[in-house]
């Protein structure tokens, strides 16, 4: 095992991943570690895999600035690595006055973020390019599509392993200690060790805010509240005619229960949002008459008994139940003296979108902090 390396990366999530391939191509020796056996098991793979277009987020922000310019990079990045994917298209749906302006004030922030080919759809619009929905208004954004996020994670890791830089599963990070321009980190994989980096990336997702408070000089810096966005998905076991992805307009703490598909064509529901105070990826299958309530606002066709729970997800978020979502947090400490260390929290959608715009942003933090 190594007892010292340029950079460590904590998390092997698709941001994770992201970075330390980024640093590593740069020359930068990178040691990416998870507790986990393998690569994103969390929030990275329990989404929907879906490539968003950058449409509701405030304009400035980092998920507007990251998400346009990860998508972009992200199909680029599918076409040369040869990485399944799909540029779908996307439908918002609405059936009333109200959420009709919800549509309107999307398409605004769409606009203001430099997402410029949404179109208004009307309900024949709508019926000609999906006959089995029922809306009356639809926002249509050609530009949203879905992934392979298993094998784009798996693309990550052979680009940093050949960079001459490694992923190393089964290994928890302990604590920390800046000392002389250096970090001392504590690791453990079933023996406690010590390494000496120069930089460290917290991206642990779900545990970033533990991995903060394990650094023994967190007083000097700030570290947010966590929360949890529990998510389920539901599948559907029949044919359909669904071609593109369809969203509800946007809830509280999440985008609604949508429609979206595998590269197979199988589709899929969900996320919902439920607020929890712990990890627990079990599904209740009592949703189930929710989200047919959901469904059937947009799809008055959908049968019942073809629906089963499928898996869930939970998102980390900096923002509390019924308050408006936070932006990413990417906190340089090197104004506080605590050079070479970067924390990200609040990586949650679109997250996956913008895994290589991240990279890109972290990495010039570091660069700006070489020597």
């Amino acid at each position: 095992m190594v007892d010292k390396v340029e950079c460590l990366v904590v998390g092997a999530g698709a941001v994770g991943l992201a970075i330390a391939r980024n640093l590593s191509a740069s020359g930068i020796e990178t040691f990416v570690i998870d507790k986990a056996n393998t690569f994103g098991t969390e929030t990275s793979s329990r989404n929907s895999e879906v490539i968003h277009a950058g449409i509701y987020y405030p304009k400035n922000s980092l998920k507007a600035k990251l998400c346009v310019e990860g998508k972009n990079l992200l199909y680029q990045y599918c076409i040369s690595k040869d990485i399944p994917h799909a540029k779908t298209g996307k439908i918002i749906v609405a059936n009333n006055s109200s959420q009709t302006n919800v549509l309107r004030n999307i398409e605004k922030k769409a606009n203001a973020n430099g997402v410029g080919d949404l179109e208004l759809l009307n309900k024949q619009q709508i019926q000609e390019k999906e006959p089995t929905i029922l809306a009356k208004f639809g926002l249509y954004s050609p530009s949203s599509g879905i992934i392979d996020s298993h094998q784009y994670m798996f693309s990550l890791v052979r680009d940093i392993e050949k960079h001459s830089s490694f992923v190393v599963y089964n290994t928890q990070f302990v604590s920390a200690y800046y000392n002389n321009g250096s970090w001392l980190v504590n690791l453990n994989d079933g023996n406690e060790y010590q390494i000496e980096c120069k930089y460290i990336i917290n991206c642990a997702g779900l545990y970033a805010v533990d991995v903060a408070n394990s650094i023994k000089q967190s007083n000097q810096f700030t570290i947010p509240s966590q929360y949890y966005a529990k998510g389920s998905y539901f599948t559907y076991h029949g044919a359909h005619n669904f071609k593109h992805l369809v969203y509800p307009v946007p809830e509280p703490g999440g985008l609604g229960i949508h429609l979206t598909m595998d590269l197979d064509g199988k589709i899929k529901f969900g996320p919902n949002v439920e607020w929890v105070t712990k990890l627990d990826y079990r599904i209740d299958e009592q949703l189930k008459d929710c989200f047919y309530s959901a469904i059937k606002q947009y799809w008055p066709t959908i049968e019942y008994n073809r629906l089963s729970p499928d898996y869930t997800g939970i998102r980390p978020k900096t923002s509390p139940p019924n308050a408006p979502d936070n932006d990413f947090i990417i906190q340089n400490t090197e104004s506080v003296g605590l050079k070479g260390l970067v924390n990200l929290y609040g990586i949650e959608s679109p997250g996956l979108t913008a895994s290589l715009a991240i990279a890109n942003y972290v990495k010039r933090i570091i660069i700006s902090t070489v020597n």
